[in-house]
């Protein structure tokens, strides 16, 4: 006796919540990000693992663990999830990003967009406290 055939599916959960996440798109998990972003990417990396081993040198191994440990303790430091976005003014400072001069800077701000999602303060919350799974805010749709 055959079983019978069925299609194995996710029922609830996060990923299949369209009307909080909206419809996902399959092109996006198929075809990988620009060329030129990994390049630029791979670039800040080789910079920072550069950056590393130069104060390494210079001031002790020590003093790398110490900037990472800082950088971990200011990223943790935000705004919950409502109107008001999280700046991260120190985690800016200590890694030096203030004195870049990003896209966002001469064109508009993505959370500007009209195609911007508002943030759901209380999912974001339940997010962050493990009482619900997916991301925090989907930004666009």
């Amino acid at each position: 006796m055959e079983a019978p055939k069925s299609i194995a599916h996710e029922i609830g959960g996060a990923k299949n919540d369209a009307l909080r996440f909206g419809l996902h798109g399959v092109r996006s998990n198929i075809v990988g990000s620009h060329p030129l972003e990994s390049s630029c990417q791979s670039m800040k990396e080789t910079q920072e693992q550069m950056k590393r081993k130069f104060l390494a040198n210079t001031y002790g191994s020590a003093f790398p663990l110490k900037m990472d440990l800082d950088m971990q303790i200011l990223s943790r430091f935000q705004r919950p999830p409502g109107a008001i976005p999280s700046s991260m003014l120190g985690l800016e400072a200590l890694t030096g990003s203030l004195d870049d001069f990003g896209f966002e800077d001469y064109l508009n701000d993505p959370r500007e967009s009209e195609v911007f999602r508002p943030v759901d303060m209380h999912h974001g919350m339940e997010v962050r406290l493990g009482l619900s799974k997916g991301p925090v805010c989907p930004s666009f749709m």
